[in-house]
């Protein structure tokens, strides 16, 4: 369906805005690392908050939540519930990230371990947004354009191709020239756009459908059970996790086990929203512990929205299709034989906007999901840039000027854009990209999440505990993504059933996250315990047992009861929300 003038105004309006914006804060002197990478430290505790959300909140969550959404009910809200996670990051780690002064996390973890852990965690962690995060925004960004935009073209492309290239340039541009706060500032605008969007899509969605009782009586209980899709039939009073009763088939299925969600998805969560670069530098670039807490605690407010402005747009879609209000819609998610077209489910979000928003209405969506798009290819082209920058050249050019640690941040964002627009046409022909990516983190976050948390708690471990704990969970990690990826990506491929890599490949990814988060802590304990203790003197401040008094009355004395009210709400509202979606 496709836009209307008054849409494309809107849509202008937003580039415009953007624009200005990002020119705005180009303007502002750049002159130094601090600057570029981290905003000078003077990002607010709004804009903090903000910015994380919205680099968090990229198009594969709108197509991703909306298409599980009409798919599977609200079962992903487990991983949305997740926001206390960022308290955690706001109360626990935040301290420890600002006393040291770091501009990544592997700095950080060079601080408390060794250079070789900083290495190894530089590596993974580029190669990873490249195969991740880059991958999957412009996979999930090239849907939107293809349904929303599809009038869309420039010299004979379609609109996958053009839409994707427009959009990764421009967010290039104002990423390579504005730095850390050209990204903050227009992720905090492009927040309020995305939220406002995302509301009028689920407002315009159940006024169409006849309102919240008509959605729960056509989806059904189930469907607002955020437990029954993870417990198979005829198992809810047992722990088994799985759909089928069989020898070992505890072991082996494709979907979510609820004791696997329990234990691997806070593995997941802690990770990412406390130690990945891709969301801490928002933090960093915080003036203290003060704004950096109140960013954590906002975001974590901001983080609980996508069950509602996400998940339940998909939910909406499903109900619409199944109860033939909207006959488009049933034709595009179920067959002529009434079954759910899973693949085209995945389309849930902006087919809705496309059947249900009127016009003008429709130009703000689609300029909320463009800002969705932006905000998280912004927010990988610039940890990316950082990471290089900090973790590798900094290291091989000690010497290196602030301007040309400047210059080579640009070099990088600009390397970054290139490699995104390669991947167009590898992502526009992947099969069950989607999907895939889906446990890719699963495989990488468990070696990363041990050496930060057992480094931060127990000063004991030492750096030949860390580089074996690292390398020997990316090896157990790599090793699936091996297994996994002829099956995901070739036509047909499977392996004998019953064969070692067949069982490899078929152990639920929760559990083999599991696995290598257990190998990772006894590996890290054992070899740090059989080997020599680190010097002490050298992680002053970077550990519990380590911390000064001085340090612990500085972090006292920078939050008040507000802040502890607040997160105490946060943990409210996680807690309803688990009521409620339990049937």
């Amino acid at each position: 369906m496709a836009l209307h003038t008054l849409d494309w105004v809107v849509v202008t309006g937003y580039f415009a805005v953007i624009l200005g914006l990002a020119w705005w804060v180009i303007k502002q002197r750049q002159d130094t690392s601090t600057d570029y990478f981290l905003a000078g430290r003077h990002l607010g505790w709004f804009i903090v908050g903000a910015s994380i959300f919205a680099s968090n909140i990229g198009s594969e969550h709108l197509v991703g939540l909306a298409g599980t959404g009409a798919t599977d009910g609200a079962a992903m809200a487990h991983y949305e519930l997740h926001a206390w996670c960022l308290l955690v990051l706001g109360w626990v780690m935040v301290p420890f990230y600002m006393r040291s002064k770091v501009f990544t996390m592997p700095e950080f973890l060079e601080r408390r371990f060794s250079p070789a852990a900083r290495t190894v965690l530089s590596v993974i962690s580029l190669v990873a947004y490249v195969l991740t995060k880059i991958a999957v925004g412009i996979f999930a960004g090239g849907i939107v354009f293809s349904v929303l935009l599809p009038e869309v073209r420039f010299l004979g492309l379609d609109s996958f191709w053009a839409g994707s290239i427009l959009v990764i340039v421009l967010t290039g541009l104002y990423t390579i020239f504005g730095g850390m706060r050209a990204v903050a500032y227009t992720e905090a605008l492009q927040t309020v756009i995305l939220i406002i969007g995302s509301i009028l899509v689920t407002f315009f969605g159940l006024q169409a459908l006849g309102g919240w009782s008509e959605l729960r009586a056509i989806a059904g209980s189930e469907m607002f059970n955020i437990w029954k899709p993870l417990v198979p039939a005829g198992m809810e009073s047992t722990w088994a996790p799985v759909r089928e009763v069989g020898r070992m088939a505890w072991y082996f299925n494709d979907s979510y086990p609820w004791l696997g969600m329990l234990f691997c998805a806070p593995i997941i969560g802690l990770w990412y929203w406390t130690t990945d670069q891709y969301i801490v530098q928002r933090a960093l670039g915080a003036p203290g512990e003060r704004e950096a807490r109140r960013g954590a605690i906002t975001a974590a407010f901001l983080k609980l929205l996508p069950v509602f402005i996400f998940i339940i747009p998909g939910l909406i879609c499903f109900a619409l299709a199944q109860s033939g209000k909207i006959p488009a819609l049933r034709e595009q998610l179920f067959s002529a034989e009434g079954a759910l077209l899973r693949d085209n489910a995945q389309k849930a979000f902006p087919l809705l906007v496309a059947h249900v928003l009127p016009v003008g209405i429709r130009g703000i969506v689609v300029a909320g999901l463009l800002a969705a798009l932006m905000s998280s290819l912004a927010g990988v082209f610039n940890a990316s840039s950082t990471l290089f920058t900090m973790d590798f050249y900094s290291r091989l050019r000690p010497q290196a000027t602030q301007h040309q640690l400047v210059w080579m941040g640009r070099v990088a964002t600009a390397v970054m854009v290139f490699i995104g627009l390669l991947w167009i046409p590898v992502i526009q022909g992947g099969k069950g990209l989607y999907d895939y990516l889906q446990g890719v983190q699963a495989y990488l976050a468990p070696p990363i999440f041990v050496v930060f948390f057992l480094g931060v708690f127990n000063k004991r471990l030492n750096a030949k505990g860390c580089l074996a704990a690292l390398l020997s969970g990316f090896a157990l990690g790599l090793f699936r993504l091996a297994v996994d990826t002829p099956v995901k990506l070739i036509e047909n491929f499977a392996y004998t059933k019953g064969s070692f890599f067949w069982i490899i490949n078929n152990i639920f990814f929760q559990y083999y996250s599991l696995l290598i988060f257990i190998v990772c802590v006894i590996v890290m304990i054992a070899v740090s315990y059989t080997t020599a203790e680190p010097a002490y003197e050298k992680i002053n401040g970077l550990t519990y047992a380590t911390t000064t008094r001085e340090d612990r009355d500085a972090s006292r004395t920078s939050w008040s009861k507000g802040e502890v009210i607040a997160s105490g709400v946060v943990l409210a509202l996680i807690l309803a929300a688990y009521l409620y979606f339990t049937g």
